[in-house]
């Protein structure tokens, strides 16, 4: 990633029209709605600096570390090294940073403020930091607990449960990474412009959903468009008690404002049908905090870019540079993360932003960071300061086990992709809803934990979830089996028709002759074999037996409070067939219309001809 030259207690000036990177048609005023919450940040000022022109990738010098003086801490707490218990630091140096996303090119939805675009992606990028910074931290373990922020879990209304454990008794894990519009400190209204909205609710301009796999060998990370249309549980703001009503059709990014993270917690959790296991928020002085940690990232252009205002189209990022691969940080990295007319539309700039996130992500692992103390340690600090998590994990052993986990991930095992979505119809300018089937695709490589890459080996490829010892099923005609439709996925999604008749029938062929389709629907976002809780494990022997039959995974198999006997839930994940196991995506097969990149991509991007240069 990037400097950003946070400095002690200077906020600069707002950028103007003539400064780099302005970019006028991206300031608008944003669309007003939605209920309302409350949020919380802070920060440090911010100096930008830097000029439009990028210089070609050589021999250039390391990122600024800060070196800390005090006590001597116990070094077992870092492994190898030693460090010190803060005291004094003496900082690094750095420039302008930021990162932004939203609509597509030219008459659609404008945004909130004239900078949160700068940093809307970054905000999300720079969040998976953490993963691997945060790790580093331990040996500041006193000094940085103090320093963590953090807030519930969960505060809106989702049943999706948590995921079950595969043959070695390992669960994939799932954070929710959040980037805030926050303008609650002097910090957020200098980097996020638009003082007049000061006090309202925050809103969650990045949405990221961080999968690492159960057994740790690959990872993928799926951002949801912030103006996605979607339904919002009901929510309740745990800190003053006001509960949020449930809304049927509302912009995801409004979910933050009812009660905080674990509000757009639950309502991606209801969407995906995966359980999330911890969030992560970031505001926009928490980014430059971050971004004054790290390094030069290398970008690549194919021609001559310079993205500047045209007869055809105002504003621009002023990102200019030429053909080739060059080191970007500070203000370079703020243009080149928010350009939208020279790379063609906004799937061109999110293109970008993932091949810049994937190029920061390699440089982190090049650089040993879990080797060096002084680096670990800056970051770390870094980390704490600018992230507020979920309670269950905001101390710094639990941060510092979050991190372990992901650094031993190689990059071509690591998938980076979009949530694939369609014009909303009620509003195609502005709005986004998912695509029903890719999406449920993507979904269902989640819920069954299959890599987003096809990289990997049949010895870390997913293992089926352990069996106990108990009971044999009972005689296939003995065991009663109600078979629901549930393909609508949600109660506005519709059903494929004659689903349940189908695979009852296949039930019955099979030697499950109660087999029968129940005449009620229930949406699912997945396909679940139930079975009464109060059948035990003679019930869970009988579920088992039926799902065998119709190659449906051990780990769908659940005891539910809510059936009186084995209830087969085809989700939309299953909307033709009768073998479940023709039908489940394999690894790497992710829809086309996601645009997945490789961790180990290091592809140019191609520059709309009217911002060619010679």
């Amino acid at each position: 990633m990037r400097d950003s030259g946070v400095r002690g207690g200077g906020a600069r000036d707002a950028q103007g029209p003539g400064d780099p990177g302005w970019d006028e048609s991206l300031y608008q005023d944003r669309d007003q709605g939605g209920d309302q919450g409350g949020g919380q940040g802070g920060g440090q000022g911010w100096d930008g600096s830097g000029d439009g022109t990028a210089s070609r990738t050589g021999s250039h010098p390391s990122p600024g570390a800060g070196t800390v003086t005090g006590a001597v801490t116990d070094p077992s707490l870092v492994g190898a090294g030693t460090a010190s218990v803060p005291g004094q630091r003496n900082g690094g140096t750095g420039g302008g940073g930021g990162g932004g996303g939203h609509r597509r090119a030219g008459g659609r939805r404008q945004p909130r403020s004239r900078k949160s675009r700068i940093f809307r992606w970054v905000a999300g990028t720079l969040s998976l930091l953490i993963l691997a910074g945060a790790g580093a931290g331990y040996a500041y373990y006193e000094y940085l607990a103090g320093k963590i922020r953090t807030g519930d879990l969960n505060n809106g209304k989702s049943d999706v449960a948590p995921s079950k454990a595969n043959a070695d008794g390992d669960t994939p894990l799932n954070v929710l990474v959040l980037g805030s519009d926050a303008r609650d400190s002097e910090a957020n209204k200098d980097l996020g412009g638009a003082r007049d909205t000061a006090g309202e609710p925050p809103r969650a301009d990045v949405i990221m959903l961080l999968h690492i796999s159960a057994d740790r060998s690959n990872m993928s990370v799926v951002s949801i468009p912030r103006d996605t249309r979607m339904p919002i549980p009901e929510c309740t703001d745990t800190a003053t008690g006001k509960v949020f009503k449930a809304t049927e059709n509302d912009i995801i990014n409004e979910s933050l404002g009812r009660g905080g993270a674990g509000c757009t917690r639950a309502a991606i959790q209801n969407l995906t049908g995966v359980y999330i296991d911890h969030w992560m928020t970031v505001d926009f002085a928490g980014v430059v905090k971050m971004a004054d940690a790290v390094g030069d990232v290398e970008v690549c252009v194919k021609q001559n870019i310079w993205d500047h205002p045209t007869p055809a189209q105002k504003g621009g990022s002023g990102l200019k540079m030429k053909a080739g691969t060059w080191p970007v940080k500070g203000q370079q990295a703020l243009q080149w993360l928010r350009t939208r007319h020279a790379f063609g539309d906004d799937a061109g700039r999110a293109k970008a932003q993932h091949m810049y996130l994937n190029s920061m992500m390699r440089n982190l692992q090049s650089q040993s960071l879990f080797t060096n103390p002084a680096r670990l340690n800056n970051l770390a600090t870094k980390a704490m300061e600018a992230f507020r998590v979920s309670k269950e994990i905001g101390t710094p052993k639990k941060l510092y086990d979050l991190g372990m986990e992901l650094k031993s991930v190689p990059a071509n095992r690591m998938t980076m992709l979009t949530m694939p979505h369609l014009a909303d119809p009620l509003n195609p300018d502005a709005h986004y809803i998912p695509a029903k089937a890719d999406a449920a695709k993507i979904w269902t490589l989640l819920r069954n934990d299959v890599a987003m890459d096809a990289n990997g080996t049949a010895a870390n490829t997913p293992k089926p979830a352990p069996t106990k010892s108990g009971p044999a099923a009972a005689a296939p005609a003995t065991i009663a089996v109600s078979v629901v439709n549930g393909t609508a996925g949600d109660k506005n999604g519709s059903a494929v028709e004659n689903r349940a008749s189908n695979v009852s029938k296949a039930l019955v062929t099979s030697g499950f002759t109660k087999a029968k389709a129940s005449q009620s629907a229930k949406p699912s976002k997945g396909t679940v074999v139930n079975y009464p809780t109060s059948a035990g494990e003679q019930g869970r022997a009988d579920a088992l037996a039926v799902a065998t039959a119709l190659k449906i995974p051990a780990a769908a198999v659940k005891a539910s409070a809510d059936v009186t006997a084995v209830t087969v839930i085809i989700g939309a994940d299953w909307t033709s067939g009768t073998d479940y196991g023709k039908t489940a995506p394999g690894a790497g097969s992710v829809p086309t219309n996601a645009d997945a990149l490789n961790g180990t991509d290091k592809g140019c991007m191609d520059v709309y001809k009217p911002y060619q240069w010679k």
